[in-house]
């Protein structure tokens, strides 16, 4: 018998059924599943366990690497400064980060990295050993290199250099890494317990991943199989020490789905979450300020991409409102928000899939909440 706990308003129950379902049908073994509504925590829960032998549950505050839907949380960070108008989001990156210009990127402009259009989805150094979780070396690294398309032209998804192209950014204007600031300035002020650069003492309280066997490069030389051959992708690296204490914001973010929805109920509910206002109603709606949209040359899927998110594209919707933003992480997890519901959805597991997007059990959570507004 399946142990759910946690909270879900009755107006929600076919989310509880659904998450529940995940368990029976496909194959769950330990979860979180949170929404809010205008603005509100309706949906609170979490059941199963941290591994298949079902020795020890999932609690409250169990938390786990989310993969890409950390990328929301540093997308936010750069919302924020624009709202505040410390960063220009049409301005070039050299501005901020001088070193950038080299080699013909004089003119790739901020919001180049916010829609994975800045021709540098991968990287030419090779990154071995230790490299990833040195800051100073990714993104000098990143800094002398030649993109691989004509920035602006075409998005090519960033898998893990997006992070560290932002947060250099986030760096150079505020004198903060990008989780410092983050947890000062956005889920210090909404009590979010997320973490981007995992100190040790939380170790404890870390679900394992139950992951997929091993990344599938594309074979060739296309610009697809350069980004995921080199930073690679290991999913068993999430539960290094390394890993967890480094800053990886397009990928490392700790948390659950809680407290993603903590804060990224400011972003569907008009800058304001929770009591707190984190940026202006303007600020939020900028996510929709469309900067590309066709099919992804490192992903291959048809995406529409706003200023940071994943914006609702007819191709695949995923609801039924026009201004709803997304991301998801490596494995099945899932951040969306939607302005006109007011309504924001999390999802977060430790069994993983083997894709990097989306999902049955995550989409199906999606389709509940929906359903729920209806009923």
């Amino acid at each position: 018998m399946l142990d759910i706990h946690g909270k879900c308003d009755a107006n929600f129950e076919p989310v509880k059924a659904a998450f529940a379902g995940n368990f029976a049908a496909h194959d769950e073994i330990g979860a979180s599943v949170a929404i809010s509504f205008e603005g509100e925590m309706v949906v609170d829960l979490w059941a199963g366990h941290l591994s298949r032998d079902k020795t020890t549950a999932w609690q409250e505050d169990t938390i786990i690497n989310v993969w890409s839907s950390t990328k929301t949380m540093a997308a936010m960070c750069l919302l924020v400064l624009a709202d505040r108008g410390e960063v220009d989001l049409h301005a070039p990156v050299a501005e901020y980060w001088p070193e950038f210009a080299a080699n013909g990127k004089a003119a790739v402009e901020v919001r180049y990295f916010l829609s994975h259009s800045a021709g540098l989805s991968g990287m030419d150094a090779p990154v071995e050993g230790d490299a990833l979780y040195d800051w100073d070396w990714m993104v000098e690294a990143l800094a002398a290199q030649a993109p691989w398309w004509e920035p602006g032209t075409a998005s090519g998804y960033h898998a893990l250099t997006q992070g560290h192209l932002i947060g250099e950014v986030v760096r150079r204007v505020t004198g903060q890494s990008l989780g410092a600031f983050f947890a000062q300035e956005i889920a210090g002020p909404l009590e979010a317990d997320f973490l981007i650069g995992t100190p040790d003492s939380e170790t404890g309280r870390i679900s394992p991943l139950t992951t997929p066997g091993p990344f599938e490069i594309p074979d060739g030389d296309s610009i697809a199989a350069r980004t995921f051959r080199n930073p690679p992708i290991d999913a068993n690296a999430a539960m290094t020490k390394a890993w967890r204490e480094a800053e990886i914001p397009a990928a490392n973010g700790h948390g659950n789905a809680r407290s993603i929805v903590r804060v990224q109920t400011a972003m569907a509910n008009g800058g304001e979450a929770f009591g707190k206002r984190i940026l202006s109603e303007a600020g939020a709606k900028r996510v929709f300020e469309e900067q590309m949209s066709g099919t992804d040359m490192v992903s291959g899927l048809p995406v529409t991409y706003g200023m940071g998110y994943g914006i609702n594209n007819p191709a695949a919707p995923l609801g039924p409102n026009k201004h709803i933003a997304y991301w998801g992480g490596y494995g099945g997890s899932l951040v969306l928000i939607d302005q006109d519901a007011r309504l924001c959805v999390s999802y977060v597991m430790n069994r993983m899939e083997p894709r990097t997007a989306g999902g049955v059990r995550g989409l199906g959570l999606v389709s509940a909440a929906y359903q729920s507004l209806l009923s």
